[in-house]
């Protein structure tokens, strides 16, 4: 619960990561986070922004401001003057209410925001038709994350729809208060320890983890980007494969893009350190409120010489397994473990998302999500989004121009999509991962 001293509590580890991020970029918007979802049939308006508004004020993340105290400690605390007051625009009058609309939220998320004083969230409803909605939600990575905002777009439709007569309010979010109580006494726990202890194990040795220095120029800048074209039957492919080796469709994706990029990209040594985001809600409070959850962890991924797909996709199945078990452990605490100091961080690449969740659903309309900021990406990314089913699977690629050429990333965008299709073929669970991803088998 906050501590005494006029309700400021302390920041997890996780936050105090951006904080550190804002002090080296206080004049670059390198981690706000921003969604839109748009809505499209016989919506009530009225309904739509109480539903809006009402959300907003259950998650209290959304008003916390930070603070320098006096001891050099830095501390978090509610300002109701920050709350977000929904603001509604009408732009049907504009000659293209979609690109004004577009220009606005653009315009929103590259605004520099202050920690210290700025409000770190903002909720708008924009009217593009007659029958067109966007909701615009923006918020700050050190309050948020991605799944934060999958928890505000469910609540808000259940309240929307409680609103309309069809179905009850269901619960509120938890308090912001909850999360850090629960932070700090994990931090004291055995479950600490015992975790501490697996991650010190699972990266013995002299594996290197490269490190990213915040205070760089180029740090936040934007890279390369791309969506890549995946077949119509892509998911049905990919969950016939995902069921003949007895692992989920998810974990399968994670792992055969795992083995593309142990061969081709280029880094030190036999073992490529896969990045992967890890939600860390399960029998958390934080399951049940939006705020800075999500871990990253480090997965090793080596190809033995004459490993088949099915042995591989076992193994690491595996290794996925158990440090999901320790997800709880934090990425900056590994850090700390291993000597990592201050101003810097595990450099994240590349990572692998895969994002399964369905748009919000509004009473008769079609719902779209979109998204327009996840904050800074090292590296080589890859990101899959799709319904919780899979389907409308969609595959994007994001690369550091300095690290990666046009034509090299260009190549992935062929390569990758190409070499996902060979591995899904039924006939292709014997075949050595080594083959598989031969690029002239994959070409042909």
């Amino acid at each position: 619960m906050p501590d005494q001293n006029d309700g400021w509590m302390p920041l997890t580890l996780a936050q105090l990561d951006f904080w550190e991020e804002f002090c080296f970029h206080p004049d670059k918007p390198v981690s706000t986070v921003a969604h839109y979802v748009t809505i499209e049939g016989p919506a009530d308006p009225a309904a739509l922004a109480e539903a809006i508004t009402r959300t907003a004020a259950e998650a209290d993340a959304l008003t916390l401001r930070f603070r320098e105290m006096p001891d050099g400690s830095i501390r978090q605390r509610h300002e109701p003057a920050h709350a977000p007051r929904l603001l509604e625009l009408d732009l049907r009058g504009e000659p293209d209410p979609e690109c004004a609309a577009m220009a606005r939220m653009r315009g929103d998320f590259e605004t520099v925001l202050d920690l210290r004083r700025d409000p770190l969230s903002a909720q708008w409803l924009i009217r593009t038709g007659e029958t067109r909605w966007t909701w615009y939600n923006r918020g700050h990575h050190s309050v948020l994350d991605g799944y934060s905002m999958l928890l505000l777009e469910q609540r808000c439709a259940r309240l929307y729809h409680h609103l309309i007569g069809k179905g009850p309010a269901g619960e509120s979010f938890l308090p912001f208060a909850r999360f850090i109580e629960e932070d700090r006494a994990y931090a004291q726990s055995p479950g600490f320890r015992t975790d501490r202890d697996y991650w010190a194990a699972y990266l013995d040795g002299d594996l290197p983890l490269p490190v990213l220095q915040k205070g760089g120029e180029d740090y936040g800048t934007e890279g390369l980007a791309a969506d890549c074209a995946l077949p119509g039957d892509f998911p049905q492919r990919m969950k016939g494969c995902a069921e003949r080796l007895k692992i989920g469709w998810p974990d399968l994706l994670v792992l055969l893009s795992g083995a593309y990029l142990a061969r081709r990209l280029p880094f030190s040594g036999a073992t490529l350190p896969l990045w992967l985001p890890f939600m860390s809600r399960m029998g958390s409070v934080a399951a049940a409120i939006p705020a800075l959850a999500v871990n990253i962890l480090p997965l090793l991924v080596d190809i033995p010489d004459g490993e088949t797909l099915a042995d591989h996709v076992a193994r690491l199945s595996g290794d996925l397994r158990r440090m999901r078990k320790h997800g709880r452990y934090r990425v900056e605490q590994l850090a700390a473990d291993r000597g990592v100091c201050g101003g810097s961080r595990f450099f994240f690449s590349p990572l692998v998302n895969v994002l399964p969740f369905d748009p919000p659903e509004f009473d008769g309309c079609i719902c779209e999500r979109h998204v327009l900021s996840n904050g800074p990406a090292d590296g080589f990314n890859i990101t899959f989004r799709s319904g919780v089913d899979g389907s409308g699977m969609s595959l994007y690629l994001e690369a550091d121009p300095a690290m990666t050429s046009s034509a090299e990333f260009e190549r992935h965008c062929r390569e990758l999509p190409a070499f996902l299709l060979h591995a899904l073929d039924p006939e292709k669970a014997g075949y050595s991962v080594e083959a598989l991803l031969d690029k002239e088998t994959v070409a042909a």
